[in-house]
């Protein structure tokens, strides 16, 4: 296999993961620089943004205002993983923007999520402290396994090999 078409394979098992997830990993930064990580239920868009609708009673919603920075992640399950020390795993820094609910992206997005979650995104719609996020990506990396690591371009999905493999090296 050549270089461009396993960069290709590459690519479509990096899509494959994405679209496996209902959940994101959410890594957050809380005003004393401490990390925060939890996760959320996500849609995404046709331009590669993550949708998160999260409370205001969490600690990753004050983090989200005061910061508008995340890391995402999406990991394979440990039980369909060979290696749980090389587990295929996307992370993605995004920027991050609260959408308001006057905007027409409020309602397109909260239908997604409603269609992908049923009525408990209705429910949750008619409550105050949830807010609607969108996190962008504006970088990401690819690991499929050991010596397989790859830098993600957010704007194709294309990815390009982050450092040569050990069998690769000479």
């Amino acid at each position: 296999m050549n270089d461009t078409s396993d960069l290709n394979e590459r690519a479509k098992a990096l899509q494959e993961l994405l679209t496996s997830q209902q959940t994101l990993l959410l890594s957050t930064a809380s005003v004393t620089g401490i990390p925060d990580l939890s996760y959320a239920p996500f849609v995404r868009d046709g331009s590669g943004c993550f949708y998160i609708f999260i409370s205001k009673l969490a600690a990753h919603t004050d983090n989200l205002f005061t910061n508008p920075q995340a890391s995402v992640m999406f990991v394979r399950p440990e039980s369909v993983s060979n290696n749980l020390f090389a587990r295929e795993q996307a992370i993605f820094d995004c920027s991050v923007k609260d959408i308001n609910r006057d905007d027409d992206c409020y309602a397109t997005q909260l239908m997604a999520l409603q269609n992908q979650f049923g009525e408990i995104v209705g429910v949750l719609r008619s409550l105050s402290d949830f807010h609607l996020f969108a996190l962008s990506p504006e970088s990401g990396r690819y690991v499929a396994g050991f010596g397989q690591a790859f830098t993600i371009n957010v704007k194709d999905g294309s990815l390009s090999a982050l450092r040569k493999s050990h069998k690769n090296s000479t």
